[in-house]
């Protein structure tokens, strides 16, 4: 089956989550930059979050434009990373309500393993669908931020019970190797010609 209602329906749901944790922000009570102190976590939060939804929208964007076509296990893996993607804006919203305390900040990183995993799994089933020889395959390549990533979950998940700061700082590092576009797809489309 084509990929069209796949990717539109993607969107649609990654549009909702992004909505959806920008309406958990609330309006600083007062009118001076003091009244702003308070709302830091939460934005925070929101800014990292925004970051990781983005870049897991980028790499689904250039990674579909490569296959040419899904089945019911890859729209049942996209929906599985779609699930741990929608819970972003609770995590999200308890890591920043409770300051990055050890639990809400855990918990956050746990969605993010969730999330890594789904998408490894998508991955797989794509992989399975077009075989060795397809633009996806040869695009994916080997996946070591993907796997590089996971590792880097789980250490901040128990740095979490350490230092809360630590934790959250691997956060961001992971954002920050995801944060410059993956060209491997990209290459991919530029090398071979469209059907």
């Amino acid at each position: 089956m084509g990929k069209g209602r796949v990717e539109a329906f993607t969107d649609g749901v990654v549009a909702i989550i992004i909505t959806i944790m920008v309406l958990d922000l609330k309006v600083p009570q007062g009118e001076d930059f003091s009244a702003l102190l308070p709302q830091w976590p939460h934005f925070l939060s929101y800014v990292l979050s925004f970051i990781y939804v983005g870049i897991y929208w980028n790499n689904l964007h250039n990674m579909f434009h490569t296959v040419q076509r899904v089945d019911g296990r890859v729209l049942w893996a996209n929906l599985n990373l779609l699930f741990w993607l929608s819970l972003m804006p609770v995590t999200t919203a308890f890591m920043g309500e409770n300051h990055f305390a050890p639990v809400p900040a855990a918990v956050y990183g746990t969605d993010l393993v969730l999330c890594a995993v789904a998408y490894s799994i998508l991955v797989g089933q794509l992989r399975r669908l077009h075989g060795p020889e397809t633009a996806f395959t040869k695009g994916l390549g080997s996946d070591v931020k993907g796997k590089i990533s996971i590792v880097i979950y789980l250490a901040a998940i128990a740095m979490a019970f350490v230092d809360r700061w630590v934790a959250l700082a691997l956060y961001v590092l992971v954002a920050g190797i995801w944060f410059v576009p993956d060209r491997r797809f990209e290459r991919q489309i530029k090398e071979e010609p469209r059907n």
